[in-house]
């Protein structure tokens, strides 16, 4: 009894520790030195993404644009309807709270006219529903596609290359039935798309932070 009475203090003693530090992993966002336009990139687990990290090679399934609003730090997504999700709120729908924080590299060609700018078309395209079919359209819109017309059409800068659908691995059998499942037998291989990766390793951004 006595033996068992100690397994079960030291499993409990163990589970409490683990417990204290992924509580204390949060990051407090006040003490990081944010800029608008600022774009935010982290890791998600839904089957969706899972296909979009097979297809790219890439662990980022999920990318937004970060603004100060109301003196908080704000993520645009689009991830349902486009939306405002406060930084900290959008860093607990990630795995393990991880993001990545990137930055035009040459942050003083962005100017407050066309940070403002971009705002503005962000603020025109909340509500949009989200885009699964990945169409060059506004009708709906998409994670990575909202970021980066926001940069092409607010300050005239590409963050990350267009690709087509056909330039990514579609071998693996759950990036195939998610095209089964959007397109039917009618794969639009030559639309345009913007994936979260083409952005994450465009040339024209830094690393600011991770986590």
């Amino acid at each position: 009894m006595k033996k068992f009475a100690l397994i079960a203090i030291c499993l409990l003693l163990a589970f409490g520790a683990r417990t204290f530090a992924k509580k204390n992993q949060k990051v407090n966002t006040q003490n990081i030195e944010f800029k608008n336009g600022d774009i935010v990139f982290q890791t998600t687990n839904s089957d969706q993404c899972k296909a979009v990290q097979l297809a790219t090679h890439s662990p980022y399934s999920h990318c937004g644009i970060i603004f100060k609003h109301q003196n908080e730090w704000q993520v645009l997504e689009a991830i349902g309807p486009t939306k405002c999700t406060s930084l900290d709120e959008w860093m607990e729908h990630g795995v393990g709270g991880r993001i990545v924080v990137k930055r035009l590299k040459n942050r003083e060609e962005l100017s407050e006219e066309e940070e403002n700018k971009m705002k503005t078309i962000g603020i025109k395209l909340l509500g949009k529903a989200y885009d699964f079919s990945f169409d060059w359209d506004d009708d709906k819109i998409y994670c990575s596609e909202l970021v980066w017309k926001l940069y092409d059409r607010g300050a005239g800068i590409q963050v990350g290359k267009l690709k087509k659908l056909k330039d990514f691995d579609l071998s693996h059998s759950a990036v195939q039935a998610k095209l089964k499942e959007r397109y039917g037998d009618h794969i639009p291989y030559e639309e345009i798309v913007i994936p979260p990766s083409s952005i994450f390793e465009s040339e024209n951004l830094i690393d600011v932070f991770k986590n």
